[in-house]
Parts: C-alpha cells; structure tokens; sequence
C-alpha cells in the first residue's frame, strides 16, 4: 500500500510512534484450541487450529497436529467456533459525541466508545479527525500487555485554511502534536460549500510527506478523485459517489497503491431514520443500544425532516453508486479497507462496522474478502504494524465467534468473546 510504502521510505511506523511500554500483565502462556481459524492474510482457514498467546501477543498459529503448547499453558477450548481477527475500522472517529449530541470530547467519553468498540470485536480504531489531546495520550499508553479495550490512531484537527502558509502550518501543528495522519477535505457537500483550490489541497499533501505523514483525504467526485492522486494522496477516505468509477481511476490507484475507504454506512446515516430501520429490531444491536437515542431517532418531527431533507435524498442515490463502484474497485484489484466513518451522531460504534462488512459482500465481495478488508488489508493500508492478522508477534487481538462467517457474512454478529492483547474484553 502507499501509507505503508511511503512510511517505511521515511523508517518509520505507525506502531512505533506511540509510546512503546510493555508492562508485565498477561504473563504467561494461554492457548485457544479446537477453532477454524481465519488469520486475517487472506488464506484459506486453519481448521482444527491453534493460537498461543504469551504476554499479549501471538508466539504461534497453526493446525494442532504442527503446534506444540508450551509449560504451564492455560487452554480455551473453542472447538466448533471460529476465530478471526480483531476488526480494524479504518475511518472512525472517537470521543466527540454523548447521545445525539457533539462537544463532549473527555478522556472518560474516549474510553467509554474505545470499550463500546471493543465489545463489538472491533478492536483497532483509526480516528480520522477531530482528534483532541486526551486522545493522543491514550494512544501513547495503548503498546502494553494488560491492555483490554480497543486501539486508537489519531490525525488531530482536519486540516483546511485559505492559504498555503495557513495550512502548512497547520499540518505542522498537527505532526508536532504527533499525529499518525493528516485528514483534509476536498469536497463542497453537495454543493452546498466552496472546495479548497488545488493549490491548497496540494500544499496539504506536500506538507505532510515533509512530515513524514500519510494523507487521508475526504472526498465525493470522481475528477476531484484523480486530482487528489495526482497530487499525491495517500488514503481514499470516502467512496467516489457520483459517477461509477472508470479504469483511468482504477489505474490510478493502483499504480499509486493508494487504498480506498468506502463508508457506505455513513451514507445510510444520512437518510435511514426518516422512518425506524430495521435494524432498531436487531438484539445485536440493541444490546448496546440508548432507548433515549432510539426514542430520539424515532420522533415523527425528526423523521419528516429526513424525508424532506434534498441532502438526505441525495446520499441515498449516491449510496448506490458506491456500492456499485465497490465492485468495479474489487474487480479491478484495488486495496479496499473497511472503514463506517461512525462516532458522529447517530453514526453507532461496533454494530456500523459490521454492517458496513454486510454491504461490501452485498456489493459484490466474497465473506473472505470483506474480512480481510477488516482485518490484515486495514492494517496493512494504515500501516499497523502489528496488528490486523493472526501471525506470530503480532498482538493477540481475536475475535471468538460461535458460527462461522464466511457461511454467512452475517454470523459476525455471534461474537463469543473478544480478545485484546490476550485479555478478555469486559462485556459490560
């Protein structure tokens, strides 16, 4: 991938400009056995397999007849279940939003979604904006063995301005703080604002590979797009929503290795409550759900806004391009990694990334594909390191699901247990 390709360039990764501070939790040696393991890479699953885990990561993966469990080895018996990766969602954001409501970015809130995400298996958040300071002092403390919620990678502030020296040195502020990317926007919302001028977006870029920084870049057009990789950007954080995508872009990206975020449920988010989804009726999601949010969300005045919002209507179409573009993409061998843009209002943490991995089987992908877009392509687009796969020294993040997903992308939702670092997630 670019991000990766561009990092290692510059010596450096993402996993290691966190604080690296690996504390004696998690000691000792546990084994989850029995599984059909699904490693995150892509490659067929290990059937009747084996993990072992020692001090919060992976000392071996395999079949049980090829791995042999060391001393004093504590053994989960997961016979019958499938085990996979921790989920990664590549496009969150973290912190910023209590019920409905925007402006309550705390240490307390960000731990509080870190840990909702956790209990849905999605164990590796990359925050692309909005990034206040207590979030870049969890993620300072998160490389340790005794660590039981989800993982965060921040950006700091979405950068814009109407200069070039304005927006330099707000890259500048944003790598100084230690930002893991740089996000910026190139889009009008419908039209509804002014994009930044080439020049500005350019000088974004430029910037941040000065910085040694990766470039996320939301988006909506096609043409803006290609101008985007021409000038050098790293992520796609959006799907491309208003015309299918062409092979020139297709080609671009490749030859860029550039990867691409496609959010299809952000675009449900903007037009699914005129009237109540069905997915309020989901136990999974309704396990972790507010009544007060959903009571919200089911007013009749909110719901007639929805329906009468030109914006709204407009996502809705453009959510069918993007799935449609999702399997030009695929065919076309692009990086697609999983990412929901959820954490603003409404926009629900843990169950989103699941639907979101539902709509990219919908649009055209195999279950083995939409995992892998979670799991070992994410970590590999963002430039994770050690996460995203179940292979040795990588840390022991997995998910225990009682039914097989590649039958049903669908069975995500039976998670037994969640695994970060070798500890248990709390379920409450």
């Amino acid at each position: 991938m670019k991000t990766a390709k561009l990092l290692r360039a510059l010596g450096l990764s993402i996993a290691g400009l966190a604080l690296a501070s690996a504390v004696g939790a998690n000691e000792g040696n546990l084994a989850f056995v029995g599984a059909d393991i699904i490693d995150g890479t892509g490659a067929a699953v290990i059937e009747n397999g084996v993990v072992v885990v020692s001090n919060g990561r992976i000392r071996s993966v395999g079949p049980a007849s090829d791995v042999t469990l060391p001393e004093d080895t504590e053994v989960i018996d997961a016979s019958g279940k499938t085990i996979m990766p921790g989920m990664i969602n590549a496009h969150g954001h973290v912190g910023d939003t209590l019920g409905l409501e925007a402006g309550h970015y705390t240490r307390e809130n960000v731990l509080r979604q870190l840990s909702l995400y956790g209990r849905y298996g999605v164990t590796t958040i990359v925050s692309l904006g909005d990034d206040e300071q207590e979030g870049f002092t969890l993620r300072d403390s998160q490389q340790r063995a005794d660590l039981d919620y989800s993982r965060l990678y921040v950006a700091g502030d979405v950068i814009g301005g109407n200069s070039v020296a304005e927006v330099r040195a707000a890259v500048n502020r944003a790598a100084d703080l230690g930002a893991n990317f740089i996000k910026t926007r190139v889009d009008d919302n419908l039209g509804s604002t002014p994009k930044p001028s080439q020049e500005i977006f350019a000088a974004i870029i430029d910037q941040a590979h000065i910085r040694r920084l990766p470039v996320a870049v939301h988006l909506f057009y096609l043409d803006d797009a290609k101008t985007v990789l021409e000038a050098g950007g790293d992520i796609i954080a959006h799907s491309v929503r208003d015309l299918p995508v062409d092979q020139e872009l297709i080609d671009m990206i490749n030859a860029r290795e550039v990867c691409y975020i496609p959010t299809l449920t952000r675009e449900i988010s903007t037009f699914v409550y005129e009237s109540e989804p069905d997915f309020f009726s989901d136990p999974f999601f309704l396990k972790e759900a507010d009544s007060s949010v959903l009571q919200e969300l089911r007013s009749p005045e909110r719901q007639s806004r929805i329906r009468n919002s030109t914006s709204a209507q407009q996502y809705k179409v453009a959510l069918e391009v993007a799935l449609q573009n999702i399997g030009l993409l695929n065919e076309g061998g692009v990086d697609i990694a999983m990412g929901t843009d959820s954490g603003p209002p409404a926009r629900f943490q843990g169950y989103f990334e699941h639907m979101e991995m539902w709509l990219m089987v919908e649009a055209g992908m195999t279950p083995m594909e939409a995992i892998h877009s979670a799991t070992g392509k994410a970590a590999d687009c963002m430039n994770l390191g050690d996460l995203g796969t179940l292979e040795p020294g990588n840390w022991a993040d997995l998910i225990i699901l009682d039914e097989s997903p590649l039958d049903n992308i669908e069975n995500t939702r039976s998670i037994e247990s969640v695994w970060i670092a070798g500890n248990r997630v709390p379920t409450s």
